[in-house]
């Protein structure tokens, strides 16, 4: 299970990678910013598990760098949209 969990982890994380690459999907998109929250988070669960700390570091950085740039579009949508009075 842990092996088909990695590469899960692996594939998300790359293919926000191509994506972005390519100019499918913009680097700060909701869609990129998940993709790399999930599969980074996955990634960073096994090592922790497995007391990979280096990879723990990385994988756990990434996924808090993409979950803060989620709640930044979180926030960015709240305050685009217009409140409705009732």
């Amino acid at each position: 299970m842990s092996i088909f969990l990695q590469f899960v982890g692996a594939l998300l994380v790359l293919a926000a990678f191509v994506l972005t690459q390519r100019g499918t999907i913009a680097v700060n998109s909701v869609l990129s910013l998940t993709l790399n929250a999930v599969g980074a988070g996955v990634l960073a669960a096994l090592a922790l598990a497995d007391s990979q700390w280096g990879f723990l570091a990385l994988e756990g950085t990434w996924a808090l760098v993409s979950v803060t740039g989620l709640i930044g579009a979180a926030r960015a949508h709240q305050d685009a949209t217009p409140e409705v009075d009732g």
